[in-house]
């Protein structure tokens, strides 16, 4: 069986010259989405149409609604060029919103583009909402407040869709380049990714896994989590850093005060060389202004200069209600609790320095003489290829 859904775009619309190369991106990261069910992609404009063939409805919709670069999205029918097929597509779409939300005040929205149809769109919305009061003594027409509608549009076909599901707008993943996340088992950094998806990023991802001082339950656990980001950004590479060997030569080597942020040092030039051997243009990360002892100012600044390329911090601003809220939205803060703790938790000092000094700290580093152990990480650690779960992402 072939099923229609409509396409509707946003921030896409308001590109220039370049807007096909947005709407291009789009069509293909949904067609390689669905490519199970032979999705195909056409229209343009703002408006697009894809087709898949034997594709459970909860499979496309929840693929649908993770796709950076969608607004909306809704399965459409398509009538025949008379009143009767549309009055009963417009029937049974009106039954299915009955039963699904028990609410009667409706609404028929009616676009003739095409002039050379025989009725205008008044004289369509009210055949049709003659045909919807039918059905129940219950219903009522209500133009400003509905609780549902029905919507028509005369086009090249005539095409009838009800509800509009929600997409997660911003712009095709991979528009923008690729970047490199630093993805921990906590919940600051799956959002990170998942925002800079929404930007157009392509994302690699880097967990940095200390056996036996963490367990496997910890990196099954960012595993999980590089899953559920998979969803949004069409697959994810992967990257297990084996951190141990390198994190017991700083903290045998540094004051505990400083080993924290000596070893988010190491991070990010481990960071770098993964980024650039897969050609990302930019490092993420999840660190949110003054939250820890390592995300003050001061302790940003040390961390930062260890990385050449741009680091972008995108929730840096947000208080930890803003990012839990978002967590829950894309479906990541359950696994993100789950009680198993990475490297930063387990060897975090007791009195951790907050304001570091900047000279002084990066002789600390000078001092650890880890070159040779940073270079062996950025060239031994393998690529996982993560391919997204069947359920995670909601909007």
């Amino acid at each position: 069986m072939t099923d229609i859904y409509l396409i509707k775009i946003g921030e896409i619309s308001l590109k220039g010259k370049n807007r096909s190369f947005f709407e291009d991106m789009l069509k293909k990261n949904i067609t390689k989405a669905l490519k199970t069910y032979g999705a195909k992609m056409k229209g343009g404009f703002g408006r697009f149409y894809l087709t898949v063939e034997d594709c459970p409805e909860n499979v496309a919709t929840e693929t649908l609604a993770c796709i950076p670069g969608i607004v909306a999205f809704c399965k459409t029918f398509i009538a025949e060029e008379n009143i009767d097929s549309i009055r009963e597509i417009v029937v049974k779409l009106a039954q299915e919103q009955i039963e699904a939300t028990g609410k009667y005040d409706f609404k028929i929205n009616t676009r003739r583009l095409r002039k050379d149809f025989y009725m205008d769109s008044y004289q369509i919305s009210c055949e049709m909402g003659g045909a919807v009061l039918d059905l129940s003594e219950k219903l009522r027409v209500n133009v400003k407040n509905p609780d549902w509608d029905v919507n028509i549009e005369v086009r090249e076909q005539i095409i009838i869709y009800g509800k509009t599901l929600p997409g997660p707008g911003g712009l095709p993943v991979g528009c923008a380049g690729r970047g490199t996340l630093l993805l921990s088992g906590g919940i600051d950094s799956p959002v990170a990714g998942y925002l800079m998806a929404k930007r157009g990023l392509k994302l690699n991802a880097i967990y940095f896994h200390t056996h036996p001082y963490t367990s496997e339950q910890a990196k099954e656990k960012v595993i999980q989590l590089a899953e559920i980001l998979a969803k949004s950004n069409g697959g994810i590479d992967l990257y297990i850093v084996d951190f141990t060997k390198l994190q017991l030569h700083i903290n045998g080597l540094c004051a505990p005060s400083e080993s924290t942020i000596l070893s988010r040092s190491c991070m990010m030039e481990i960071a770098q060389g993964i980024a650039d051997k897969t050609y990302s243009s930019c490092v993420i990360t999840g660190e949110a202004l003054s939250q820890v002892a390592s995300q003050t100012v001061e302790s940003l600044r040390v961390t930062g200069s260890h990385c050449t390329l741009p680091v972008f911090r995108p929730v840096i601003g947000l208080d930890k209600e803003e990012i839990i809220n978002i967590a829950k939205k894309i479906g990541t803060y359950e696994t993100s609790t789950l009680p198993y703790d990475d490297c930063c938790v387990v060897f975090s000092p007791k009195k951790p320095v907050t304001k570091p000094n900047f000279e002084r700290l990066n002789e600390s580093f000078a001092k650890l003489d880890a070159d040779q152990l940073i270079l062996e990480c950025i060239e031994t650690t393998p690529k996982t290829y993560i391919k997204f779960r069947k359920s995670g992402l909601s909007n």
